[in-house]
């Protein structure tokens, strides 16, 4: 049977031969230092904070149906034709704009549009008249588009033109300017 020595000298020193806790201190310097300078050179996006992570959830709009509108219908009721949900005022909270009109049972009661907002956990109700059903218009198209909202005004010419069939189409919008919603138009009184 041979033995085989294996001369000392021939494999390289190796520090972690003898390891004294003072090597172990070291050790756990050195990557302690390497976590900090990684946290350090991350990208910003991987800086946030845990409130700037943080999920909103989205706010419903102002539901018309819970809304008492400003009109006068002799108690036959009122109702909601169209609605149109938008931030109209920036401030990240969608508001509701609704075509209203008396329930007259037959004939185009002229129609209102308003606009509702809702604060949080109050009732919604209405903070704005774009169109007072005073002014005899019925309402075509309704959309609210980047904060605009856009309609398609019906209405007549003289008295004599019967309700049931607007003779006089107006193109008109409204946006949040300030503390007011300013209109414009277009295509003023052009017949249909």
């Amino acid at each position: 049977m041979e033995t085989h020595r294996v001369q000392t000298s021939a494999l390289p020193d190796l520090a972690h031969n003898g390891t004294k806790p003072v090597h172990w201190l070291a050790t756990a310097a050195a990557m302690a230092g390497v976590v900090a300078l990684a946290g350090l050179l991350q990208p910003r996006t991987a800086t946030a904070t845990a409130s700037e992570q943080r999920t909103t959830t989205p706010v419903a709009a102002p539901d018309p149906a819970e809304v008492d509108f400003p009109l006068e219908c002799g108690g036959a009721g009122t109702t909601v034709a169209k609605q149109a949900p938008g931030d109209l005022d920036g401030d990240g909270r969608p508001e509701t704009v609704a075509v209203v009109h008396c329930d007259a049972g037959s004939g185009t009661p002229p129609s209102g549009i308003y606009v509702l907002t809702q604060a949080s956990g109050a009732a919604p109700r209405v903070v704005a008249t774009l169109v007072d059903p005073a002014d005899r218009k019925t309402v075509g198209d309704l959309a609210v588009r980047e904060g605009r909202v856009l309609a398609t005004l019906l209405g007549y010419s003289s008295l004599e033109v019967p309700r049931c069939c607007p003779d006089q189409e107006e193109q008109a919008s409204w946006r949040w300017k300030g503390n007011a919603f300013v209109r414009t138009s277009g295509d003023l009184a052009r017949s249909v």
